[in-house]
């Protein structure tokens, strides 16, 4: 009977850890289920040929330039040309009133005239005295004479000739022409003005326009780069040559242009150099002086990495920087060095490669090294094609 009762507790504590054994493995008798990983949209890096541009400021220049100034002194008589308007080579643009240098020409011509009328006497009467001189009829001194004034004659004949071929110019001169073909400005004359020969004050400007040159000033360290990068990239010389340009306003320039050269120094005071390019303009659409921004063909990156720009952010000291998702699932922060926006993308110089899950959304609370769940990064449909950007004007 003693034995019957010390075993009852024993019995007890058994029943009672087998119990608490059973309660253990039913549901909702331990602490809350573990939460699922974050879910994160992310864009996978996908190398692609990408055309890299880099957008210059510069201004318009004329392609020629002419300042009209009169050749003669004179008193301009009438203005033969339109304010503002088109002109041609050889049209005429100022007469100056020709009658003194009409008189010019004819008491030049007149000294001309009687100076070879008087030539063939002389030429006889020095033949003669050669002759005479031969003869032993006339002395040395006398065939001298006679040979001196003929060449004095003769001298004398050059001059007036020379004289009327300069009173001749002059009379052409009186009649001021276009040298080129372009667009006139106002004139800075009126009829009855008394002008003077080369004066500093041009009479008027005529402009060549069409093709019309665009002057871009560059550092010669970004000059540098920029020739660095057309030497590592691809492309077509001659396509590289090619030019876009953007007006003003934002709105393309519809002729496309030609790289022409770089000058051959650089400016001390500003250490820049210029390029020059070249655009028709048909429509006259490009004045002198505009401001406008050229396009330069860069090359194409065949390997180009292009991300989205919600998908960089920066370190408190502005490095650019990123979140991928690894092959674990989980997230690495990533340095990058960005080389420029394109659209609404950042073209990466490097710090990702191909096959990098790149965070897009979802990111913002997000640690290095937790669990997530990545799901494809939809783009919005405004957003611009991969392909696109190739030929967008990428930012410098």
């Amino acid at each position: 009977m003693k034995t019957a009762l010390c075993s009852l507790p024993a019995f007890a504590a058994i029943c009672l850890a087998a119990g608490l054994s059973a309660g253990c493995g039913k549901p909702g008798a331990g602490g809350p289920p573990t939460p699922p990983p974050p879910e994160v949209a992310t864009a996978t890096v996908a190398p692609q040929p990408l055309l890299l541009t880099t957008e210059l400021p510069g201004r318009t220049a004329p392609f020629r330039i002419a300042e009209i100034r009169p050749q003669v002194n004179g008193l301009v008589q009438k203005r033969l040309f339109t304010e503002g308007a088109d002109v041609q080579a050889g049209d005429a643009l100022y007469q100056i009133d020709a009658a003194p240098f009409q008189t010019a020409l004819d008491v030049a011509e007149a000294a001309h005239g009687r100076s070879a009328a008087s030539l063939p006497a002389l030429r006889a009467k020095v033949e003669r005295a050669g002759q005479a001189l031969a003869d032993k009829a006339v002395s040395q001194q006398d065939f001298d004479d006679a040979d001196a004034a003929l060449k004095q004659a003769e001298a004398d004949e050059l001059y007036w000739q020379a004289m009327v071929k300069t009173a001749r110019i002059n009379l052409g001169y009186a009649r001021i022409e276009s040298p080129i073909s372009g667009r006139i400005g106002k004139s800075t004359v009126t009829d009855g003005a008394i002008v003077t020969a080369y004066q500093p004050a041009p009479l008027a400007t005529i402009q060549q326009l069409d093709p019309i040159y665009v002057d871009v000033p560059r550092a010669t360290a970004e000059l540098l780069r920029l020739q660095q990068r057309r030497e590592r990239l691809r492309g077509d010389g001659a396509d590289l040559a090619q030019v876009q340009l953007v007006l003003e306003d934002g709105t393309p320039y519809a002729h496309e242009g030609t790289l022409q050269f770089r000058d051959v120094s650089v400016d001390p005071t500003t250490g820049s150099v210029v390029l020059r390019m070249v655009f028709p303009n048909p429509d006259g659409v490009l004045l002198p002086g505009m401001f406008v921004r050229a396009i330069l063909k860069e090359g194409v990156d065949e390997q180009a990495i292009l991300v989205p720009q919600q998908a960089v952010t920066r370190d408190p000291k502005g490095n650019p920087q990123t979140l991928i998702v690894n092959a674990a699932g989980t997230v690495e922060l990533r340095p990058l060095a960005l080389d420029r926006a394109i659209g609404n993308q950042w073209l990466v110089a490097s710090g990702l490669q191909a096959g990098d899950k790149v965070v897009v959304e979802g990111g913002q609370n997000l640690r290095p090294g937790a669990a997530v769940r990545a799901v494809p990064f939809q783009a919005p449909e405004a957003a611009a094609p991969a392909a696109a950007p190739a030929e967008a004007p990428a930012a410098p």
